[in-house]
């Protein structure tokens, strides 16, 4: 890990570009981007038209020549091209300047744990594309863990949960590294999945493209608990006459709907643990497990997850953003690795 620090500390900017979220971290300057991965663009000129948040308002509203893509799915640039535009875009021709100034410019990426070469060379010819000449790749788990302050240099366990959208990942740490690690193709996308399909075949109702996550919310601080309210009233449009409607949905049977992807989860962290050393599994009993990513605010997650684990669970301070945080910490030079020198005889 230390030849990768060093390596690090010579980038000049880290980008997270997510399912659901690009960031970018500059050296020096701290978190410039945090907007959604969504572009829209006319398709009689191929003109970009908005990027980030404006993009995200407009996806379901837009006449038949303007189309809202995804260049990010699943954690993998699936357009280098529309991301590269993207970035350029979000990053402002002021700090694109600034960056293009300096020699050599180096950039570090996320990739999501276990990614294939394909998805790999997708991210550093993304990052080329925007002027970089060398392109660093960190795993998502370990920048993820840098990021909220766990000791992950030390020789002790530390369990990380990163809840993307698309993907959750499980690991466990220690001496910076991973030990063990799963990576469930379950995320936030699966759950707001799960909703819409329960109010289309419960409720005959098709919600508008942008209204799962204020369902979720609405469930409040207890949502996935008994505890949470009974019920929620849910606008959208009436599967048969495709007029506007209105239904109170009761909040247990969506708790029922989302069990499906939630219990692949816990499937998910108990194969971590059975393949974790046993004196690693000791030391989670009292640390438990950090949650980060943004599904990880996903009401009563936590809640259920000590409930099905016996673990204590914890969500980052600022769980949505810990990755790009955990490149930038690494950027600024402030993370020391344990010296393990070889010992002479």
């Amino acid at each position: 890990m230390t030849a990768s620090l060093e390596q690090l500390r010579r980038c000049h900017f880290a980008v997270d570009l997510g399912a659901a979220r690009t960031r970018v971290y500059v050296k020096g300057a701290g978190l410039v981007v945090d907007q959604p991965s969504v572009a829209a663009v006319n398709t009689r000129t191929g003109a970009l038209i908005a990027v980030g948040e404006f993009a995200e308002k407009m996806t379901g509203r837009t006449p038949g020549y303007i189309r809202v893509v995804k260049p990010v799915s699943g954690g993998t640039v699936v357009d280098i091209e529309m991301a590269q535009r993207m970035l350029r875009q979000l990053l402002g021709e002021r700090l694109r300047r600034t960056l293009r100034r300096k020699p050599r410019l180096r950039a570090a990426a996320c990739t999501p744990h276990g990614s294939d070469p394909l998805a790999q060379r997708a991210a550093v010819e993304t990052l080329v594309g925007l002027g970089a000449r060398r392109v660093e790749l960190v795993d998502t788990l370990i920048a993820a863990a840098v990021g909220c302050g766990l000791p992950v240099e030390r020789a002790e366990a530390t369990m990380i949960m990163v809840c993307g959208a698309a993907h959750t990942q499980v690991a466990v740490l220690s001496l910076g590294a991973i030990v063990t690690a799963e990576r469930i193709p379950v995320g936030g996308e699966a759950v707001d999945h799960a909703i819409v399909q329960h109010l289309r075949h419960q409720h005959e109702l098709m919600l508008p493209s942008q209204s799962v996550r204020p369902l979720q919310l609405a469930l409040s601080g207890n949502g996935l608990t008994p505890q949470g309210p009974a019920s929620t009233e849910i606008h959208g449009r009436d599967v048969a006459t495709g007029l506007a409607r209105s239904v109170r949905v009761d909040t247990a049977a969506v708790r029922d709907a989302i069990q499906t992807p939630l219990t692949a989860v816990l499937d998910g962290i108990g194969k971590v643990l059975r393949n974790c050393p046993p004196d690693l599994v000791a030391d989670l009993a009292d640390r438990g497990i950090m949650m980060v990513g943004g599904s990880a605010l996903l009401p009563g997650f936590d809640q259920m997850l000590r409930h099905a684990t016996g673990m204590p669970v914890h969500i980052a301070e600022r769980p949505e953003v810990c990755a790009v945080l955990g490149l930038g910490e690494m950027l600024d030079g402030r993370i020391q690795p344990m010296a393990l020198d070889s010992v002479s005889t």
